[in-house]
Order: C-alpha cells, then sequence, then structure tokens
C-alpha cells in the first residue's frame, strides 16, 4: 500500500493528456499496480476487447464455466505481453492472499490459474473482478520523466473507476477526479 510520503504511486489511477503521442495510450486510465524504484507496471481499465468476455476466455483456457461466469469484456491491459493474463479483483475472493499482489486498499493483483478458477466459481469469486491481457511497463525513473513532461496525470482509484464498464466515459471521470475538464485540455505542454 502506498503512503501519502511514500513517492511512489502503486494503487493510484495515471490519467493520459491529450497528444500523448503513442495511439496505444490515447485517451488511457491505467491502474499502477506496483511502482518502485526499479520499475513501474499497471494495466489500462478502459480499454475493452471487443467480443472477448471473461467467460470464453476461461472457456479458452480450459477452465469449468458454468452459466454464472462473468460476461464482462476482458481488458487490454497494455501492449507489452499481451498474450499474458492478469485479473484485478477485491481482497474478498476465495483465493488465498498470498497468491496475488496487494495494490492498495481492497484492490489485488493475482495470476494465477486459482483466480481463473475461483472466477468460474459463483461462491468463490470475488465482489469485484476485471481480467486483462498485457500490461503497460516502465523502466526504472521512466514513469516519473513522463509525469514530469505532463504526459500523465495522477488521481486516487475507486472501484467504479477500476471496474465497472463505462469504458467510454473513464478517462473523463477520471479527470474530473481531480477537477480537470477534458474540454480544457491542450495536446501541448507548455513552461510558465
Amino acid at each position: 500500500m502506498t503512503s501519502a510520503s511514500s513517492p511512489y504511486l502503486a494503487g493510484r489511477l495515471l490519467v493520459a493528456m491529450p497528444g500523448i503521442g503513442d495511439p496505444r495510450f490515447e485517451r488511457a486510465v491505467i491502474l499502477l499496480c506496483e511502482h518502485d524504484q526499479a520499475h513501474a507496471m499497471g494495466l489500462a481499465v478502459n480499454r475493452p476487447v471487443e467480443g472477448l468476455t471473461i467467460a470464453d476466455l476461461l472457456g479458452r483456457l480450459d477452465v469449468q464455466v458454468g452459466p454464472e461466469a462473468p460476461d464482462d469484456l476482458v481488458l487490454m491491459g497494455g501492449p507489452v505481453e499481451p498474450e499474458r493474463g492478469f485479473v484485478l479483483h477485491t481482497r474478498d475472493s476465495g483465493v488465498g492472499h498470498n497468491a496475488g499482489v496487494a495494490i492498495a486498499g481492497d484492490l489485488m493483483l493475482t495470476a494465477s490459474r486459482e483466480i481463473l478458477d475461483a472466477l468460474a466459481a459463483s461462491d468463490r469469486r470475488p465482489r469485484r473482478v476485471a481480467m486483462a491481457v498485457g500490461y503497460a511497463g516502465w523502466s526504472a525513473g521512466q514513469l516519473e520523466r513522463e509525469i514530469r513532461d505532463s504526459v500523465w496525470l495522477t488521481c486516487d482509484a475507486d472501484e467504479g473507476l477500476v471496474f465497472d464498464d463505462d469504458h467510454e466515459h473513464k478517462w473523463s471521470r477520471a479527470l474530473a477526479k481531480i477537477g480537470v475538464s477534458a474540454e480544457n485540455l491542450s495536446a501541448h505542454a507548455g513552461r510558465a
């Protein structure tokens, strides 16, 4: 969990500024799952993979899926290792907490077979869940430079922004959390 005095941002959201210059991150909202002096890793929470649901992906992974399996769309977490899957979830799953990484508050990140089985079983499924393929990653100091260069804004994460299916409006909602209107943003950074 990130403390108020920590320079690291795990558990917070990155909100892409207009004109980011990389279409893979245009209007992206990324939950930072890990951040320390060596690296940062996060998952985009507003990039659904059209036509691919959690239930579909579980079936492809040979997980026994019942009719109550989640039908939420799988997210494209980022461009790095798009064949790798991750599950963001609340701590209330039937999965041992040592199977995942605590992000902040009630949020966990798990990439084990155990969490996949829990998603398919209604009695062990976490209260809130999102599945993503791929991730966004930064090397030592890279994310800090991008924030200084006004590539990203940051805001507190909340369950609605992380887990709800209103993907189209998450970017503007994240900006609104920090008092910024999307209409007032410029694609060009400046210095005073």
